[in-house]
């Protein structure tokens, strides 16, 4: 699945931060403007905005704030709320005709500096390489994870990234998989390569397919889930399906194998957003296993059929997804290139426990 840190967002300069009104983003209006009292900002709260929690108004107010970051400037006093009635709480439903007041508090920045980590590559060559990203490993630098990054790793096996300019973060990355996803990924070596990679992925010119173990048995061989793509509206952590706005989302599943307690599946991307595979399969009530964010870790009934289940999921320390196969054509040779990535260690062990030995994945 593309996308491990859809948290790491930009960051305005806590110096010299000055905006003067909104901009549409798919909502119906534009947004109030704002007047500037360095270093608090003041934010009137429109008719629109009654009844909205604070945090979600701070987070689209200003984009720089994640809402719990919003909450982490409640928490430490950078708020002041005008209504008498207000509570420094971020679930405090706002009223029309007051103004909140917020000391913007820049988060430092992370860096990308070159680490001499171990660096799994399945091909290179001057222009790009497809690299096998382990479990555990995050792409990019973000705040609380500074270092040990799959990027810190690129950077030191190709000092040229840090020549990439406007993207000192993830240099070379033209797509991500989340922290607990396993499986292949290609960086592109220079801009072009990389603008021209980009553009495949844009127009879903990319194969890309990935295998999971999801809870719950499937009824069906095969199907398309085709929804919609945005924030949970209640865990902003999460992303769901079955919102009213957002991106298209396909997900293309075929079950591979039941067991008592599960399925066999492999997903095949036709949009790349971020969970999009965890998202789906978790709104279709199979989550995947490990996968504790979207509901993936349950207590299960325990008979002498799922016992031995049961102790083969507790043994999973992470989501059961694998991005096994990426195919693409290369920008520059014009070759065609596909890569299989067979399933780690852990995913082995764990599908053959459930699936009858199964191991030819």
């Amino acid at each position: 699945m593309i996308g491990d840190d859809a948290s790491a967002r930009p960051q305005h300069e806590e110096t010299g931060f000055e905006q003067t009104g909104f901009e549409q983003t798919g909502f119906e209006q534009m947004r109030p403007r704002v007047t500037v009292s360095r270093p608090e900002l003041t934010l009137p709260v429109a008719e629109a905005d009654a009844g909205m929690r604070l945090d979600a108004f701070l987070s689209r107010a200003l984009p720089s704030l994640s809402r719990g970051r919003a909450a982490w400037h409640l928490r430490h006093d950078h708020v002041r709320l005008s209504d008498p009635r207000g509570r420094l709480k971020p679930s405090h439903h706002l009223r029309a005709g007051f103004v909140v007041h917020i000391t913007v508090v820049a988060q430092p920045a992370p860096s990308s500096a070159a680490e001499a980590l171990p660096l799994d590559i399945r091909y290179e060559d001057e222009h790009l390489l497809v690299v096998h990203k382990p479990a555990g490993m995050v792409v990019h630098p973000a705040p609380g994870h500074a270092t040990g990054t799959l990027i810190n790793a690129l950077l030191h096996h190709v000092p040229a990234l840090a020549n990439f300019a406007g993207d000192e973060i993830r240099p070379g990355l033209v797509h991500r998989i989340d922290k607990d996803t396993s499986g292949l990924l290609v960086v592109s070596k220079n801009a072009e390569v990389m603008v021209a990679l980009q553009k495949r992925f844009a127009v879903h010119d990319i194969e890309r397919a990935y295998v999971a173990v999801c809870l719950g048995r499937l009824r069906q061989d095969e199907l398309t889930i085709e929804t919609l793509h945005g924030r949970h509206p209640g865990e902003r952590k999460r992303f769901s399906g079955r919102v009213t706005e957002g991106k298209t989302a396909i997900t293309h599943v075929e079950v591979l194998g039941r067991s008592a307690l599960c399925s066999l599946v492999r997903c095949t991307l036709e949009t790349g957003r971020t969970h999009q595979i965890r998202m789906h399969l978790a709104d279709r009530g199979h989550p995947i296993a490990g996968d504790a964010l979207y509901g993936g870790v349950r207590n299960h009934p325990k008979t002498p059929v799922t016992r031995p289940e049961i102790i083969a999921l507790s043994r999973l320390t992470r989501q059961a997804l694998h991005a096994t196969v990426l195919g693409f054509v290369h920008p520059v040779t014009q070759e065609r290139l596909r890569f299989h990535d067979p399933l780690p260690e852990d995913l082995r062990t764990l599908v053959a426990a459930l699936f009858d030995g199964r191991s030819d994945l």
